[in-house]
């Protein structure tokens, strides 16, 4: 995840501004936030046993002497973990803008595998920068659907009928443990939001229509691996999208449930009165 210039963190979740005076619009992973990620459980109860296991007489001796900041930190540690794999994926973003803008990049020991990884791509595929590349870390806009989102890089490989050019879509993944050939059910609706935005941001802040994209796909980069992944982004795809965007619409519009009025009829259990038989 990267900072785009017109993204806004809201207490609803991330938000563009429109540079031409509209509503804001919602981005694409904050409407995907509302779809249900069973992974994640597992995932932050694997975390928790795995840092008991580690060192299980301190952890019991902690749970009989500090049992309250035992518990906290158990339960505080996989929003740590995700925050720091957030924080690695953005400079991981930079770095790979930096690349193909020709950029100066500050030394980051951590994101340098995956720079190595990144730089193996782009050797394998003979990208030529300045004739292959036709955007990166660019916003696209989809104003009657009312929502934004920034892709990574938009890349022509040939890859067509008798090696002819193809406009790819393509979304760096950036994780230090799983699988290189890693694809979650939201990332496709991801990759169709972005693809069937018709318009997109340029850097004086006026839109065009965006290019006719032919594929899309995944480039998981790992510490010393990489994998591109095709994924499908066509109609069934972005109605999947289209659901999750109104889920949020709704969840974002709806008041808060402790907000709501608690009205009992007099005989129901917890009142002080019951019904008169």
């Amino acid at each position: 995840m990267t900072d785009p210039k017109h993204a806004k963190s809201t207490e609803r979740g991330r938000y563009y501004t429109d540079p031409a005076g509209g509503p804001d619009l919602i981005s694409v992973t904050n409407a995907l936030n509302s779809i249900h990620k069973p992974a994640l459980v597992p995932w932050g109860a694997g975390l928790v046993a795995d840092h008991v296991i580690a060192d299980p007489i301190a952890t019991a001796r902690r749970a009989r002497t500090e049992p309250t900041a035992l518990r906290k930190e158990l339960v505080a540690l996989p929003s740590g973990v995700s925050d720091r794999a957030k924080d690695l994926g953005t400079r991981v973003h930079h770095r790979a803008h930096a690349i193909v803008v020709g950029a100066p990049y500050p030394a980051d020991p951590q994101v340098e595998p995956y720079a190595i990884q990144l730089a193996k791509f782009f050797r394998l595929w003979r990208v030529d920068f300045e004739r292959h590349v036709e955007a990166v870390e660019t916003t696209v806009l989809h104003r009657k659907r009312g929502y934004a989102g920034t892709g990574d890089v938009w890349l022509w490989l040939p890859t067509g009928p008798g090696g002819t050019w193809q406009l790819w879509l393509i979304d760096y993944k950036t994780s230090a443990w799983k699988p290189s050939t890693t694809v979650y059910d939201e990332q496709p609706l991801q990759l169709a939001a972005l693809r069937h935005a018709p318009e997109w941001l340029l850097p004086d802040d006026t839109s065009e229509p965006a290019p006719r994209v032919h594929r899309t796909a995944l480039l998981n980069l790992r510490p010393r691996s990489h994998r591109l992944i095709e994924v499908p982004s066509g109609e069934a795809q972005f109605r999947g999208f289209l659901g999750a965007l109104a889920t949020a619409r709704y969840l974002h519009a709806a008041p808060s449930p402790s907000s709501l009025p608690t009205i009992l009829p007099p005989w129901a259990p917890g009142s002080d009165t019951r019904k008169a038989a």
